[in-house]
């Protein structure tokens, strides 16, 4: 074989060895988005959207499908954050705008994500119940909170998060539920596309139950810890950014199917909705039990996504806070705090789902909570997304910082109007 012919080939290879890898590099770059995106798709988000579905109808089919660009811009700016700063959204905020603000930032997380924990809990082992054929759900609680510490404090991260994404195809059971249920399509398209507002306490507290459900503090500081972890190149912000954005649609594009089964069923009929077994009986007989037993392993797999993550986010948040380690990387002596506090937090939030407190109840008003807690956090992270200093010179694009501030001033202006709703009245 010529000379020439042995180089051109040994080029050839070398450069598609080159090719190959960029490409590898490139593909697992994607990931993070996804898990945290549905890990917005958890049973509080699941039970208000149910809730606002039973009470509104279509309603607010309008909102919901909005919903998913005002996540999409929260969430890239985490990641475009992560991956620049290579912190986490709490190590960023200690760095740049103090201690201090550090503790208000963790304890409007905390708080309000021991109540959604609580209420996933409970909804999780509902979930159980529904699918096991009506064994009482307490029976579950433990089980599944064992499960949720044993997976966090055995696992890698990267098995974690590999383990939690296989459950997302899961969500595929709110679309078909929706359809068994036989909504008037007609009326489903009315109400995405002709947008109703009602200054009255259902509608404005429906709003910020969607608003604080989805937007809540935990998923995008989990966005922002994921890709930390994986220590991506500052280069790779875009990238990073954009799978964020693709990976809360595809996972919230669930949302409106779950308006759809629930408005189509216990909306259409009236019926009273108090814990997410109610959602799912309301199927049965007007839908078929496929349906139910569909919707009950939707909410099973928002459960087994959300439960762990939150948790976690609470380790991370507080041992940050302390300078302390933290990290699923971490053994368990290597982090006492981080684990103490992911285990804590199941303990916490077990007893509170096994308190005689209706699920849904729980599970709607941990959503309003978080809506008014939701405007702290949000206002520190664009500060820190749009410090040059922050950001080592590469701040959110002018575009994507003015949506974060509109984001930020929707939920703020919801968050007043629904304090304003339900103040007495002389």
């Amino acid at each position: 074989m010529p000379v020439e012919s042995v180089v051109k080939e040994g080029v050839d290879a070398t450069a598609s060895a080159v090719v190959t890898r960029r490409r590898m590099h490139f593909v697992r770059g994607f990931g993070p988005g996804l898990v945290s995106g549905a890990s917005a798709n958890d049973p509080t988000t699941v039970g208000s959207i149910a809730v606002v579905g039973a009470a509104t109808g279509y309603a607010m089919g309008w909102l919901v499908v909005l919903l998913l660009p005002l996540l999409a811009i929260v969430q890239s700016i985490a990641a475009s954050v992560a991956t620049v700063s290579q912190k986490s959204l709490q190590q960023a905020i200690i760095d740049t705008l103090g201690r201090r603000a550090a503790v208000a930032a963790a304890l409007s997380i905390v708080v309000v994500s021991l109540f959604t924990l609580g209420a996933d809990i409970q909804a999780g082992a509902q979930a159980l119940s529904i699918i096991c054929g009506g064994i009482p759900y307490q029976l579950f609680v433990i089980p599944l909170v064992v499960v949720a510490g044993w997976l966090l404090a055995t696992k890698s991260y990267m098995r974690v998060e590999r383990i939690l994404a296989c459950f997302t195809p899961v969500f595929l059971c709110y679309l078909v539920s929706a359809i068994l249920a036989r909504p008037n399509w007609g009326d489903v398209l009315r109400g995405i596309l002709v947008p109703h507002i009602a200054f009255t306490p259902l509608f404005l507290t429906g709003a910020i139950a969607l608003l604080g459900t989805t937007l809540t503090g935990y998923v995008y500081f989990w966005e922002s810890i994921e890709v930390a972890e994986r220590h991506p190149r500052p280069g790779d912000a875009a990238k990073m950014s954009a799978d964020a954005a693709i990976g809360i649609v595809v996972a919230g594009s669930s949302f409106l199917f779950i308006l759809v089964a629930t408005a189509a069923t216990a909306g259409v009929h009236h019926l009273p909705m108090q814990s997410a077994t109610d959602a799912a009986v309301a199927l049965k007989p007007l839908a078929g039990p496929a349906s139910q037993i569909l919707f009950g392993v939707g909410l099973l797999a928002s459960a087994a996504i959300a439960i762990p993550i939150i948790s976690a986010t609470n380790g991370y948040v507080i041992a940050q806070t302390l300078g302390l380690p933290a990290g699923l990387r971490h053994g368990v002596r290597e982090a006492r705090v981080f684990y103490g506090v992911i285990f804590a937090s199941l303990a916490v939030s077990s007893a509170l789902a096994l308190a005689p407190i209706s699920t849904m109840w729980l599970l709607y008003w941990a959503s309003v909570a978080a809506g008014i807690a939701t405007p702290v956090t949000l206002v520190m992270v664009m500060m820190v997304a749009t410090n040059r200093k922050a950001m080592h010179g590469r701040p959110v694009s002018p575009l994507l910082a003015c949506g974060g501030w509109a984001v930020t001033g929707i939920v703020t202006l919801s968050a007043g109007a629904f304090i304003w709703s339900i103040l007495p009245r002389h």
